[in-house]
């Protein structure tokens, strides 16, 4: 084992010590909380996202140095990866860092950070990611990189018609991250997908993800040189398939919550491929 790796192991159990004795003496541990997202670093949503869960603990901001939506859990590791600090009015650790949102979350927690957060929040998206949206929504696969590293993660999105919807979606960020704390129910590999609709909601529901896609088309175009192209052209679903999903109870104006799935084995499945394929 190497000289740097004992140290950190070391640096880990002293600091792993002090949280727990600040406990034993009936300090509460402050709440470490990293904010992530895929629409930038000086997004209208992420800054309402700190300012709404800067009551519950140390907030440090990590987030893409340019718009990333649509990324997935795409990652960034054939090029440099440049840091930048960002000043902003809160005091807040700021970081924009030149990658995709899944990299970034994974880049704060194994290289930019000195504590590992107790919790990753992504957002708040400008989008909703309801549905089977969450597949291709860079907001839940940088917070899907917290789960995979085994840290309690949350992906907030809303459809803002104004900037107090911002708020709105942040103060239901915060009362859905209260309420887990309270129930001591905030652990890893816990992962959220929280939508919450524009203007006033009609309540929380729990839900099972939608799988309706939408409708997607692609345009189809030349150019003045003859060259052929396709623009994309894709529609939310303006209904669902069926009732009692995020999508069916997001139409209907509620906050929904979906737990999400890290490990994707289809245990159906196990037996049969096994039959098939296993040595005996």
């Amino acid at each position: 084992m190497s000289r740097r790796l004992v140290l950190l192991i070391a640096l880990a159990l002293v600091a792993s010590a002090g949280r727990l004795a600040a406990q034993d003496a009936g300090e509460k541990a402050p709440l470490r909380i990293l904010v992530v997202n895929d629409d930038g670093y000086r997004a209208a949503g992420i800054v309402a996202l700190v300012d709404s869960l800067l009551p519950l603990g140390e907030v440090a901001v990590v987030a893409p140095l340019e718009q990333q939506s649509g990324a997935g859990h795409a990652i960034t590791y054939r090029e440099p990866i440049a840091v930048l600090e960002h000043d902003n009015p809160q005091g807040v650790t700021w970081y924009a860092v030149n990658a995709r949102p899944a990299t970034v979350t994974r880049v704060a927690i194994l290289a930019l950070l000195d504590w590992r957060p107790d919790v990753v929040v992504s957002g708040i998206n400008r989008g909703d990611n309801v549905g089977a949206s969450a597949w291709v929504s860079g907001t839940v696969g940088a917070a899907r990189e917290g789960a995979l590293h085994g840290i309690p993660s949350m992906a907030v999105s809303t459809n803002p018609r104004s900037a107090s919807d911002y708020a709105v979606a942040g103060g239901w960020a915060r009362r859905v991250l209260a309420a887990l704390i309270e129930a001591d129910a905030l652990h890893g590999p816990l992962l959220l997908n929280v939508n919450v609709p524009a203007g006033t909601p009609a309540g929380i529901r729990v839900a099972p993800m939608s799988l309706d896609l939408g409708d997607q088309r692609y345009d189809d175009r030349r150019s003045p040189r003859g060259l052929r192209y396709l623009w994309d052209d894709w529609s939310a679903p303006e209904s669902a398939s069926a009732g009692g999903t995020d999508l069916d109870w997001f139409l209907q104006g509620y906050v929904t919550v979906t737990p999400l799935e890290i490990d994707q084995t289809d245990d159906r499945a196990l037996p049969m491929l096994g039959e098939l394929f296993d040595e005996h």
